[in-house]
């Protein structure tokens, strides 16, 4: 059956400037560039079809990340939905972390009224829509100030927070607490190497939540290493610094970077080196920490088959 042509019509009726800006903005979720533009404008004049240019941004490795962040973002929404803590999540090959840990933490808010995100400034756009999407109050906490619609900013120091005590349920430190005291140059700030950064992070953290909070994490994992502008531990290392701060790993899940992508492991490749296998880490340790002294005797028990051979024990 032959369909109405109110639709090509409506596309034709449009300039080849509009097309491209609303091209740009639909696929790839930004602004075209000034020079891609231009270029984009005279191969249209030239006889490229805007169906060819649609095609060649939604089979762009660019789109390709967009994709994945947004693949995350709505999985997150529709585990939410079920109740369901997802694990063992897949991001391809070429990707970096941030489509695992993105739908990682955001699948686990659980209706906590006060949200604050640490280093929301630099943060993915995909994950900014996700959390401004769950309908809570959120605070976003970071060196330098940045203008999200829904989130309150407050420029600050992880190490010295302006809150009361117990001032948010939930707070959330996406790929943040490595970079804490290190060298921040690369976002307009001072280098500092801070050896007692970390452990002051996580106590303001532990601070601002209430006493039934719940702190969710991403950390960069692998061969320890010491970077200019972070540090990479091994993850028994990290989960003795987040026991040392007050806290109780509630749950952890542990993803390395290997020939299929993303794929939850339970130990490292030895030796295994930031960087070595893509655009960021090479691994990444997963965790919600509560703080110690409230009741956490239903702690998962899948946070123990990451470390089998680890004696701690929940107080």
């Amino acid at each position: 059956m032959t369909q109405p042509p109110g639709a090509w019509l409506a596309v034709a009726g449009t300039s080849d400037e509009q097309f491209v800006d609303r091209l740009w903005r639909l696929v790839l979720r930004r602004d075209v560039e000034p020079e891609a533009r231009a270029d984009a404008l005279a191969r249209l004049q030239a006889g490229l079809s805007r169906s060819g240019l649609l095609h060649e941004l939604a089979t762009s490795a660019e789109f390709a990340h967009v994709r994945a962040l947004d693949d995350g973002v709505a999985f997150a929404a529709a585990a939410r939905r079920a109740g369901e803590r997802p694990r063992n999540l897949t991001a391809p090959v070429g990707t970096d972390e941030r489509p695992v840990e993105i739908p990682w933490v955001l699948s686990r808010y659980a209706g906590e009224a006060r949200v604050l995100d640490a280093g929301y400034a630099f943060a993915e756009p995909a994950y900014l829509a996700g959390l401004t999407g769950l309908g809570a109050a959120v605070t976003g906490v970071d060196l330098v100030v940045a203008d999200v619609p829904g989130i309150t900013s407050v420029q600050a120091d992880l190490r010295r927070l302006p809150f009361p005590r117990g001032a948010f349920d939930l707070a959330i430190a996406i790929s943040t607490l490595e970079h804490v005291g290190r060298d921040n140059t690369q976002y307009g700030l001072a280098a500092e190497d801070d050896d007692a950064a970390l452990g002051d992070a996580l106590a303001g953290l532990r601070r601002a939540l209430s006493r039934s909070g719940r702190l969710l994490v991403t950390v960069p994992a692998g061969a320890g290493e010491r970077l200019p502008e972070q540090v990479v531990l091994e993850p028994r290392v990290w989960v003795e610094r987040f026991e040392a701060a007050g806290f109780v790993v509630w749950e952890d899940e542990l993803y390395e970077l290997g020939a299929e992508g993303w794929r939850s492991v339970s130990s490292l490749t030895p030796g295994l080196a930031y960087g070595a296998r893509g655009p960021g880490a090479s691994a990444v340790l997963c965790a919600e920490l509560r703080p110690r002294g409230v009741t956490t005797r239903m702690r998962l028990a899948v946070r123990d088959r990451r470390f089998p051979d680890d004696a701690r024990r929940a107080t």
